[in-house]
């Protein structure tokens, strides 16, 4: 098997056998850090779908009127791009400075693939999103649509869960990346974790 091919096995391979993918990262040569470029942009664009799709600007979009489904296409798509992109480099650094300050000698660029692979979660919480529109329809993107009701608060903590499940796989992939114990790879992650879970608190009202 080719590295290209190995590294895109290893995107639904993550979500069973994440100490295995993770461990692979500390391969940081430049044939593999390339081999992964394709899916780790894969799972960027789809999980900054994902976010972005979450956002409360998103369950908002059709409040004025003249607006149709192509813009909406359009924002998800385009937009998600962009979001991921920001939030994947500025993430980025952040885990950078986690395992950094716990200890470990890590390059950017592989702090920023051990990202991408812990938002696989994230990435497939956009399934839910077939569901939503079959439920609720354009409201879903509408404020104080059909979707304000107990169904859209269950979906809103399922999508929620998807995230926490993505934190985790974060604290784990430090771990096996590094070789730290639990309590190191937990400080490390929690540095760039501590920005989601805030939004994700604040998004629901917790703080």
């Amino acid at each position: 098997m080719s590295a290209e091919r190995a590294w895109w096995a290893r995107v639904p391979l993550v979500l069973r056998r994440p100490r295995e993918v993770f461990a692979a990262l500390r391969d940081e040569s430049d044939e593999q850090a390339h081999a992964r470029q394709e899916p780790v942009l894969a799972i960027v664009v789809l999980a900054g779908m994902a976010a972005l799709l979450s956002t409360a600007r998103a369950g908002e979009l059709l409040d004025q009127p003249g607006r149709g489904d192509l813009v909406v296409a359009v924002w998800a798509f385009v937009g998600g791009m962009v979001y991921g992109a920001a939030v994947y480099f500025a993430l980025g650094v952040l885990v950078l400075l986690g395992m950094t300050l716990a200890g470990s000698l890590v390059r950017y660029r592989a702090a920023r693939h051990l990202l991408a692979y812990a938002a696989v979660p994230l990435a497939l919480s956009l399934a839910l999103w077939p569901l939503r529109l079959l439920l609720f329809g354009r409201d879903s993107f509408r404020t104080g649509g059909s979707d304000a009701t107990a169904a859209g608060t269950a979906l809103d903590v399922l999508q929620s869960g998807f995230a926490l499940w993505a934190v985790v796989l974060l604290a784990l992939g430090i771990r096996a990346y590094t070789g730290f114990g639990w309590g190191r790879s937990l400080a490390a992650a929690a540095i760039p974790a501590a920005l989601p879970l805030a939004l994700l608190a604040r998004g629901h009202g917790l703080v």
